[in-house]
Order: C-alpha cells, then structure tokens, then sequence
C-alpha cells in the first residue's frame, strides 16, 4: 500500500508539473531574463555555444525556444562535428535541420570542425583559441549575450567542461563590459531524471538567487524539443529517446549569470 501512495503522488506531482509546462505554451509567462530595468523586453543578439551536433536539442532546447518565441535572434556556434564515430558531417547537417525545427536560421549556425577541437573523452580542447573564436563570433554579429554549458557541462563530459573553460577565459579578457554569459546550472542525477518535476526546485532556485544572478526558463514548447532531437538520426537510439522523455533539461533550463 505505501508504494502505491509513493507512485500515485509521483503520477499526480508529474501531472501537475505537465500542466504547468502545457499552461506556460499556451499563456507564455512573463520571464525577467533578459529585460530591462524597465521591465520591458529588449531584443537582444544572443551567441550559444556548445560541443556537439545534438547538444542544443538535448540541453538547451528550453532556452532557444524562449529566446525565438520572444524575438531575440539567436546564433548557434558548434565547437565540433562530433566525429567521434566517423560521422562528422552526418552530424553537421543533422544540427542544420534541428536547428530550424528550433526556429534558428541555418545561416546563423556555425559548426567547427578543427584540430584542436575533436570529438572525444579525453581531448583536450585549446580554450584560448576557443575565447578568440568566440570573440570573432561576437564582433562578426554583434553579439551581446552568451549562453554556454557550467562547469560541469550537465553531463560531466570534458569537451562541455571545455566550452565553459574557453567562454569564462574571454569574460576574464575581454573589455567589452556589455557582454553578458550564462552558464547552464548542472543538477543532481534524481533532478535530472525527474523529468518535468524539476521544474518547481528549478523556479524556487531562480527565485531565491540574489540580484537575479539565476533565471529558470520553462520549455513553452517541448513537442518542438523532441522534433528537434529526432532530426539527429544518427543519434536517434532508444536511450536518447528515453532521455529526452525523462531529462529536466528537455523542461526547463536554470541559467546562472557568469560574472567576470
């Protein structure tokens, strides 16, 4: 009998959490990231970098799709093909597609494919080149804010650590004090697999940040997530279906602001 109650109040608080992702496509929620002091919303150019060919579908999914829904013109910059396998332009055209079911112009994604940035555990990625490529990236379309992997890079995978270590390296250069970055928060495993769920620990976090250094952004569109992720064929296996299913990040998205 208490398993029963312990799955009947996982079945219902996963219910609720559906319907408060299925509430915010419908009434999209007025989210303070990225408003002025004024409370009104100002387009901004915004440069999201990542890995590999599928991690914008798998991660960033929530993020881009309130970013598009609101305006805001995002490009995407791909540090790698993700040749691990010998599929590096499978894959490179794979993130083209996902990108438009993203709403993201395919002119405005960029896909790396160079030496010092191969697929794989254990490669070293070179993050000084990578804060210069990213800086060329921010003088070629103007971009003024910056969205990346955490520390930890969700999934712990040297290459996301990486693209962090590089986008923190132009912070830490760069003179332009109007650029902003965003890191996205890694979780615990149960949160990360707890599917919509985490969207409550999600908002509670971003709302007891100081200064709004924390911002939760729900996915008004989580169909469009799974459409994006299944354009990635050569990835498209049955424990990435299940991922997509069950990841918090296929809901929502913490960022935490990287300060310089």
């Amino acid at each position: 009998m208490e398993w029963f109650m312990i799955f009947a109040s996982i079945a219902v608080l996963w219910v609720a959490s559906l319907c408060k992702i299925l509430h915010a496509s419908f009434y999209p929620y007025r989210s303070s990231f990225l408003n002025n002091g004024a409370g009104s919303l100002q387009k901004r150019n915004v440069l999201l970098v990542i890995a590999h060919p599928d991690d914008e579908s798998m991660f960033f999914s929530p993020t881009i799709n309130q970013l598009t829904s609101r305006g805001h013109n995002v490009h995407i910059l791909c540090m790698s093909t993700g040749n691990a396998d010998g599929m590096g332009n499978v894959r490179k055209e794979e993130l083209y597609r996902a990108s438009a079911t993203l709403k993201v112009p395919i002119q405005q994604v960029t896909v790396m494919d160079h030496p010092d940035f191969q697929d794989g555990f254990g490669k070293i990625w070179n993050t000084s080149l990578l804060s210069k490529i990213v800086e060329k990236k921010i003088h070629d379309h103007a971009i003024d804010i910056i969205v990346t992997f955490d520390n930890y890079g969700v999934s712990g995978h040297c290459n996301h650590r990486d693209v962090n270590h590089g986008v923190r390296r132009f912070m830490l250069d760069t003179s332009q004090q109007e650029i902003e970055a965003w890191e996205l928060v890694s979780t615990n495993i149960i949160r990360k697999y707890s599917g919509p769920v985490d969207i409550w620990f999600s908002l509670w976090s971003a709302q007891n940040s100081l200064n709004g250094q924390m911002h939760c952004l729900l996915n008004e569109n989580p169909r469009r997530s799974y459409a994006a992720m299944s354009q990635h064929l050569s990835q498209w296996v049955w424990f990435r279906k299940l991922f997509v299913s069950f990841s918090s990040y296929t809901y929502v998205n913490t960022l935490k602001k990287i300060n310089k």
